[in-house]
């Protein structure tokens, strides 16, 4: 038996953070031994905007993990979102080296090295470059060319960047927490390797995650990701809505989403009624369910909207013939995949992680619970997806810079751009 490694997901969201600590075998077989969650503080849209409220967040979250798990742990591969975050498709070419003219390691890393080179301002930073076909000598849709012979290859890949600043305010919240990072992974990557079927991807399909502030897509055709986008909007969205149109505290209104709620108002009988929580705190008033729905319904809508716009912006509809998966918090509001389904006009399933079981056994907070007593899976898709990416790429991670040489990069970058701006 090959020995087990233990691989720990970090969801730092914007409504909550999560962390997964697991025990991998190989990539087919994990088994979660640690969940720990809490409420998100000092993030908005994604970013950090106050660095000790997230560290003890983050800290939190890890501590209860770590009692399920029953040791410390000591880094972490951290999910990245946030309205900062570009993406672009960029190609690199090179002649490969050596007598035999046999495509090698290095070659790989030279031609991705080439594809790098792409117009950055001294605000950003690469988070990904991953590849999405290999050409060889004019031949493409080549997925790894080590070890074939040619004198020309080149590749298309995919770029994502960041602002410098959040990444690195992220990587800070982190270390005061006590973790290093093994890596900085996008969120919708990471949810992909959860929730999305391999079948799927080569077909082709579309997946949304649609957490707390942000919205995050992504796009795979044939296999390899073709677009990547971030929309700074959320479940938050709708809360704040719920709050300001039933006269609530923003937390009941939060529980009224997840509890009662429905994206589609006309699925909701004229006779049932909910309990809501006054603004002042005190008492409580009986409301119609489908009031509830109506405030709703108006901001799922725009969501989707925009969704759909994004999807357009990706490429042709046949470009997805697997359709769109749907996943996160907001995505788990009754009817909203026949909402979607009825306004983008593609086939709509809900993705949740398939291996987890038991969570109720260790979420505290209530909200996480639905009205049937079962734990939405759909809020663990990133963290699960972290571990997942963590047990693929752990290898490659331990060739990266440790955490402390990110925040070192940052300063030293910094510090070269006003030497020589002065």
């Amino acid at each position: 038996m090959k020995n087990k490694r233990i691989v720990t997901g970090l969801d730092i969201g914007t409504t909550k953070i999560c962390a997964i600590i697991a025990e991998v075998i190989d990539e087919d077989n994990i088994e979660i031994i640690g969940i720990g969650l809490s409420p998100s503080k000092g993030l908005r849209k994604g970013i950090v905007v106050d660095i000790d409220k997230t560290s003890r967040a983050i800290k939190n979250a890890v501590e209860k993990a770590e009692r399920m798990a029953g040791f410390e742990i000591d880094s972490a591969f951290v999910g990245i979102a946030g309205s900062h975050i570009t993406s672009i498709n960029s190609h690199g070419v090179v002649a490969v080296t050596g007598e035999e003219k046999e495509i090698s390691n290095s070659d790989i890393q030279r031609v991705m090295e080439a594809a790098k080179i792409i117009p950055l301002s001294a605000e950003e930073e690469i988070i990904h470059v991953l590849p999405r076909e290999f050409i060889v000598d004019g031949c493409p849709g080549i997925k790894d060319p080590l070890g074939m012979s040619g004198v020309r290859l080149e590749v298309e890949t995919h770029i994502v960047k960041g602002s410098a600043t959040s990444i690195q305010n992220l990587v800070k919240s982190v270390l005061r927490a006590g973790l290093e990072v093994d890596d900085i992974v996008l969120e919708p990557l990471a949810s992909s390797e959860s929730v999305l079927a391999e079948d799927e991807k080569e077909l082709g399909v579309s997946l949304v995650d649609i957490g707390g502030g942000t919205t995050d897509l992504i796009v795979f055709h044939e296999g390899s990701i073709a677009y990547t986008s971030v929309l700074p909007v959320g479940g938050n969205h709708v809360s704040n809505d719920i709050a300001v149109g039933l006269r609530t505290p923003i937390s009941e209104a939060e529980k009224l989403k997840i509890k009662f709620g429905s994206a589609k108002a006309e699925n909701i009988g004229d006779e049932e009624s909910i309990e809501v929580l006054e603004a002042s705190g005190k008492n409580k008033k009986n409301i119609k369910r489908r009031s509830l729905a109506n405030v709703i319904e108006p901001r799922m809508e725009e969501l989707f909207d925009l969704i759909g716009n994004e999807l357009h912006k990706a490429g042709p509809r046949d470009m997805t013939p697997a359709g769109l998966v749907v996943t996160g918090g907001a995505s788990l509001i009754e009817d909203a995949t026949n909402l979607a389904t009825g306004l983008i006009e593609i086939p709509v399933r809900l993705g949740e992680p398939s291996y987890i079981s038991g969570l109720s056994d260790v979420i505290d907070n209530p909200v996480y619970i639905k009205k049937d007593k079962k734990v939405p899976k759909a809020i663990f898709s990133t963290a699960v997806g972290l571990v997942e990416y963590g047990s693929k790429y752990e290898q490659d991670t331990k060739n990266k810079k440790n955490s402390q040489s990110i925040v070192n990069d940052f300063f030293n970058k910094l510090k070269k751009w006003f030497e020589d701006f002065f």
